[in-house]
């Protein structure tokens, strides 16, 4: 198991963290009253916010038994929020019980919840590593002590682009570039296609409180998988990837203005 050298922990509740306000639209209890208020905001302009966060995380599971099923036996899981169960590892450890997870974030109450994140199988191994997906050095040293970066790994980066400005593509390809032939890389993206109007508001109102946010066409999301084969369907509203039961009755909700794909490194 790996655990944090970031030293001792602030959290700030000045402003709010994109991690805490998914936490508040999921339902959790680790935010603070800075995070609600943004989230209610948010809510309050682009109502498809709450079942987008479901979408994504349910995207997630299917992704990784995806991968898992595969083949794939090592998950770095970067920007991966306050747990909420299942978390990639119950899916990926599931499948198959020696499988390797590394998670990595930024907030300091994802530090705090780092314990809980470690619980997995005992064939396999679950790490997390306190750092910045900028920080792209320390993150994969850290991470390379739980991983084999010259076997396949699947990067999982869910709803966590849409808050990086287009460096997000240097740095992807970067982080592309480690990782070993036959790896995956896992990926959902807010998008201003499918709900203009709404999806400007929630942006105005992230970026009020400091949050950058960059939502992104299908053109600019599909850059993120150049050099790379995606798998079927290809792109696509995140419901609509390879979708179970419950998505495909959560779809009659409407539409979640979410992309997502996933990709295999050649």
């Amino acid at each position: 198991m790996t655990g944090s050298d970031a030293g001792p922990t602030r959290i700030d509740t000045s402003r709010p963290h994109p991690a805490r306000v998914y936490d508040w639209w999921l339902g959790g209890k680790d935010n603070y009253p800075v995070d609600e208020e943004l989230a209610r905001r948010i809510l309050a302009v682009d109502g498809t916010v709450l079942r987008g966060a479901r979408a994504n995380r349910r995207f997630m599971h299917r992704a990784v038994r995806t991968v898992a099923e595969a083949g794939i036996r090592q998950f770095l899981d970067i920007g991966t929020g306050i747990p909420t169960e299942p978390n990639l590892h119950r899916v990926a450890q599931g499948i198959a019980p020696e499988s390797r997870v590394v998670y990595a974030d930024n907030d300091p109450i994802v530090l705090r919840h780092a314990e809980a994140l470690l619980h997995g199988s005992p064939e396999g191994a679950t790490a997390y590593v306190h750092a910045d997906v900028r920080d792209l050095d320390t993150l994969l040293r850290r991470a390379g002590e739980t991983l084999d970066f010259d076997r396949p790994v699947a990067l999982s980066l869910v709803a966590l682009t849409h808050y990086l400005d287009d460096e997000v593509y240097g740095l992807l390809k970067q982080y592309v570039d480690a990782l070993a032939p036959g790896s995956h890389l896992i990926v959902s993206q807010v998008t201003p296609d499918l709900s203009p109007e709404a999806i400007g508001k929630a942006a105005d109102h992230f970026r009020r409180t400091g949050t950058p946010f960059f939502p992104r066409s299908l053109a600019e999301f599909s850059r993120f998988f150049d050099g790379l084969e995606l798998l079927g369907p290809g792109i696509i509203p995140v419901h609509g990837w390879r979708p179970a039961p419950e998505d495909v009755a959560a779809q009659a909700e409407g539409l979640v203005p979410v992309y997502a794909g996933v990709a295999r490194k050649p």
